[in-house]
């Protein structure tokens, strides 16, 4: 395989290292803030030009495109490999953040600060950091000549935040000519450390590397009934039929289902932990928390969930309103629409109507192959106590739209953590911060990954 070929001539720019602090800390400071309403999200131009700047600068030809709507800026940038037969590797990040109150924080959220060896604000861990890494790397390899083993597309994205409608599943639809070629995929929420207790007393790091997502839908329920006085007796009232239907549904627990990946990542810890986390273990989900914070996400991946989120019903106090509506936030396990379809209908009753807002797949794929032992190689080369090991997101990625392509996906964005932080609370949480460490580890085993994959 060829690792590095430097061409003739090639000028030797920093390393990726030097710089992935100052290129984070400059991200951050762009306000990429996604409200979900296209009236009130100020978009990704600015950063994403910003990125194409970073890029032309060393050399690359980019393209910049907006998808479907003004300001909603993506950058492509295409290193070429050394057997441009190879399929390509898609390396995609996204540029903007969720919104953040700056009163809440104790550092203002778009400051970039560093100190206290973490880089501070909105957008460091999701998913600012990565993008700082890869474009750290790619200007790396294309001031220094660097041939990988095939074509990487560097890709850096809108509108993740808000399902990707104006992103990529645009970009999917309108110009799937830009992912010509491509195979795999690698992109956000995997490849961080877990750190679990040996029964022999040691600690093993455990790098979790998504292979699968949750479906997202957000299901918009409706009950009509007889509008009418307030002062009257109403035993057909939407606000109550709707009520009692959401209520039912929010404290119902669905059942527990095993996949793949979620069993590969149980049977792993089960053999560094000597914890008991098979699926008929009695109380799963409580036994799960002894690994950690991290139990948040992988709890939520042993079943469907489906959470109200918004309530509206009625204009006036002495008024019985027509209609009243929810929404309900689901997210749904590979292989079981149909099932969480049918269990929900039976909840709700048929006195509401339910449709389907916002409708993404779920996505599995198994853990095995060259890109993985690619992965664990890199891994096991910058971390000898590390292990890879796969697991579910609860939530969803970009990579649902690449999927639809049928091009294999990976959450990889290497990180090696400290054992006290609480990793999964940093997502879209106040004071969010990645160690400046553990982003020049991800670094250096972001290049190996590249270079030998």
């Amino acid at each position: 395989m060829n690792e590095k070929a430097t061409t003739c001539g090639a000028s030797s720019g920093p390393a990726a290292v030097d710089e992935v602090v100052g290129l984070v800390s400059r991200l951050i400071q762009f306000d990429t803030s996604n409200t979900g309403e296209l009236e009130t999200t100020k978009g990704e131009a600015e950063c994403a030009r910003w990125v194409q700047q970073q890029l032309e600068e060393v050399g690359f030809e980019t393209e910049y495109l907006e998808s479907g709507q003004p300001g909603r800026g993506n950058v492509f940038a295409t290193l070429p490999g050394a057997d441009r037969g190879r399929g390509k590797l898609l390396l995609h990040t996204h540029l903007d953040v969720v919104p953040a109150e700056p009163a809440d924080w104790s550092v203002h959220p778009f400051s970039g600060s560093v100190k206290d060896g973490y880089i501070w604000g909105r957008g460091a861990i999701d998913m600012k950091d990565m993008v700082g890494m890869a474009l750290a790397l790619a200007r790396q390899f294309k001031q220094q000549g660097t041939v990988p083993p095939r074509d990487i597309v560097f890709a850096f994205l809108a509108d993740e935040e808000a399902g990707g409608k104006w992103g990529s599943h645009w970009l999917v639809a309108n110009r799937p000519d830009l992912f010509e070629g491509v195979t795999e995929a690698v992109g956000e929420v995997g490849g961080f450390s877990l750190t679990v207790d040996r029964p022999d007393g040691t600690q093993k790091r455990l790098y979790l590397v998504e292979t699968a997502e949750k479906g997202i839908a957000w299901m918009k329920l409706t009950a009509t009934a007889t509008a009418g006085h307030g002062s009257f007796l109403h035993d057909d009232n939407a606000v109550t039929i709707l009520s009692e239907a959401v209520a039912k549904l929010g404290r119902h627990r669905f059942p527990l289902v095993m996949t793949e990946s979620v069993s590969q990542f149980l049977a792993a810890v089960s053999e560094e932990t000597g914890l008991e986390l098979d699926p008929d273990t009695p109380d799963l989900e409580t036994v799960l928390f002894k690994i950690g914070s991290i139990a948040r996400i992988i709890g939520a991946t042993l079943r469907d969930t489906a959470n109200p989120t918004m309530l509206q019903a009625g204009y006036k106090a002495n008024v019985i309103p027509q209609t009243a509506t929810a929404v309900v936030d689901c997210r749904v396990l590979p292989g079981r629409q149909a099932a969480f379809e049918a269990e929900v209908d039976e909840l709700i009753g048929p006195a509401v109507t339910r449709e389907w807002v916002t409708k993404l797949d779920s996505y599995e794929t198994t853990f095995d192959g060259d890109l993985v032992d690619a992965m664990n190689n890199a891994i096991l080369a910058h971390d000898p106590q590390g292990r890879t090991v796969p697991y579910m997101l609860s939530g969803g990625t970009d990579a649902k739209a690449f999927a639809r392509l049928g091009i294999r996906c990976f959450g990889f964005a290497p990180l090696k953590l400290p054992t006290d932080l609480d990793f999964a609370a940093l997502f879209h949480g106040v004071d969010e911060r990645v160690p400046v460490e553990s982003l020049l580890f991800g670094t250096e085993v972001l290049e190996h990954f590249l270079l030998h994959s």
